[in-house]
């Protein structure tokens, strides 16, 4: 989903100044190939190797101010190991240069931001419509399109942002949930919304290799992940303490890839595209960057950030080169009192010296804690389609909060397959490799089983045999192409839930 241009007053003011500028700038060649990013693993996603390219450190910032109570909050979103909370500590930078476009670049707020509204219990819930015309709100995660969504708690101060994207986070701190939409409007009295996707409030706060889509922007991240918040823009540090959310214009994104880990989505026209940072690039500045330079102190505190913690690409904008996204409704205006030349200038000196991780070695949250490895990435999805093994027989319907196929009351075992090949994670860097050990493993309620089998060749290749909930089976990937099949079995009486996880095991 491409933003619009962000700073056109900016443009048409000070025309000059940018016609000057972009005239003075390296341009980038279009025959130049795509720098790739580490090989990641569907294990953790971290790299499988070092490149024996010379390793950079970045900078040790002061001690962050926030403690664990913070962490998965409405104000701190996500896990203490998000890859939003985590800093890389030795990295190797690409050469690429973000290039000029029409306006300056911008960090801000404005009608392509976003807000995060706070859910109460004591908030009454919001059906969600289609807009008019269309055929239901559109869900990724269940690749459907629903007749409406319904929000438990819904915070009255809801205002999604002013520009086409109409974007809109509601943070339900009591069931953990980030509810992010995208072209959320209220016409005549009623909500609609063309997309909704969710995301939990303590988890990863990027997609997997299943749960793909989970949130608003292009990356598949909910528009608050990276966001400048409120109430840490003065809060007297001197940087902020997680990654920043950052978007490119379509000179910079990339022409030869849609999307990097962890990232597990972007735009569809990304072939419109002639730049070379993709959709989930790290973007940081190097240690060797002068920030003491820099005169605006809320300028500054974004560069030290940079330096520490980096910007990850997670969207595309019209005429900006980069545009790092801050909280609407807040005060935060690098050009208070009318345009500021040098804050313009800085910001052209920032674009020329950002770049992208191309390899992290290692990393560290804000406890100052080493992370060795993320959470196993599962690779299996229970979104069907379910096919009843025996015909006209009760099959599961998928539910995406859970994850899970949830068969109704029963009053026999009933089995269904999913036999298309989507049980299996179709993101490119999360997918089995051929060769891998994987385990395989089901969690199910009421007695429900499931299996998984994979045909090659004209022949089974493996069939893990039906398996109960905690039962585990290892398996080596073929190294023949061919079909994965899912299967799952109810259980007797009333309802049953299943889920299964295929994530790999290093040897």
């Amino acid at each position: 989903m491409s933003t619009q241009a962000a700073n056109t007053k900016l443009f048409f003011s000070f025309g000059v100044l940018v016609g000057l500028t972009i005239a003075t700038q390296p341009v980038l060649s279009q025959t130049s190939s795509f720098e790739p990013i580490c090989q990641v693993s569907s294990f953790s996603g971290f790299c499988r190797y070092t490149p024996s390219a010379p390793l950079v450190t970045t900078p040790t910032p002061e001690p962050s101010p926030y403690t664990d109570k913070d962490i998965a909050t409405y104000d701190r979103p996500f896990d203490v190991n998000s890859l939003w909370n985590i800093r890389p500590r030795q990295v190797i930078f690409g050469s690429s240069v973000i290039p000029t476009s029409t306006y300056f670049p911008l960090i801000g707020t404005g009608k392509y931001s976003t807000t995060a509204f706070e859910a109460k219990p004591s908030d009454e819930s919001m059906t969600v419509y289609p807009p008019p015309g269309a055929h239901g709100v559109w869900d990724p995660d269940s690749e459907s399109n629903l007749p409406s969504i319904t929000i438990p708690h819904w915070p009255a101060d809801t205002v999604p942002a002013s520009g086409t994207d109409g974007h809109a986070d509601i943070v339900d701190a009591e069931s953990g949930i980030i509810h992010s939409f995208w072209q959320l409007r209220k016409t005549n009295g009623r909500w609609t919304a063309v997309q909704y996707a969710w995301s939990r409030l303590d988890g990863r706060g990027w997609g997997d290799g299943v749960h793909y889509f989970q949130g608003a922007r292009a990356a598949g991240v909910p528009s608050m992940a990276g966001l400048i918040r409120k109430k840490e823009i003065n809060d007297g540090a001197s940087q902020y303490y997680h990654a920043l959310a950052m978007s490119l214009t379509y000179t910079g994104m990339s022409q030869y890839e849609q999307y990097v880990f962890p990232a597990t989505s972007g735009d569809r026209t990304w072939k419109e595209n002639s730049g070379r940072f993709p959709t989930g690039a790290l973007l940081m500045l190097p240690p060797t960057f002068d920030s003491t330079k820099i005169s605006n102190p809320d300028l500054r505190k974004v560069v030290n950030t940079l330096k520490t913690y980096g910007a990850y690409v997670i969207d595309r904008n019209v005429g900006t080169p980069f545009y790092i996204y801050v909280e609407n409704g807040t005060n935060f205006n690098l050009h208070k009192g009318g345009w500021n030349s040098p804050v313009g200038n800085d910001l052209h000196r920032i674009r020329e010296a950002l770049r992208q991780v191309t390899y992290a070695k290692d990393w560290v949250n804000n406890r100052g804690e080493p992370v060795q490895s993320l959470a196993p990435l599962n690779l299996t999805t229970m979104r069907g389609p379910w096919k009843p093994v025996i015909q006209g027989a009760p099959y599961p319907v998928y539910d995406s909060l859970s994850q899970s196929a949830v068969f109704g009351p029963t009053d026999k075992a009933y089995a269904a397959e999913s036999g298309s090949g989507r049980s299996i994670s179709r993101i490119k860097w999360a997918k089995p490799e051929k060769g891998k050990l994987y385990e395989f493993r089901v969690h199910a309620t009421n007695g429900g089983r499931a299996y998984l089998r994979y045909w090659g060749g004209g022949v089974e290749q493996f069939h893990t045999r039906p398996l109960a909930d905690g039962e585990t089976f290892r398996l080596h990937w073929p190294s023949t192409d061919g079909v994965s099949i899912l299967g799952v079995v109810s259980g007797v009486g009333e309802k049953t839930s299943i889920r299964t996880t295929l994530t790999e095991v290093i040897e």
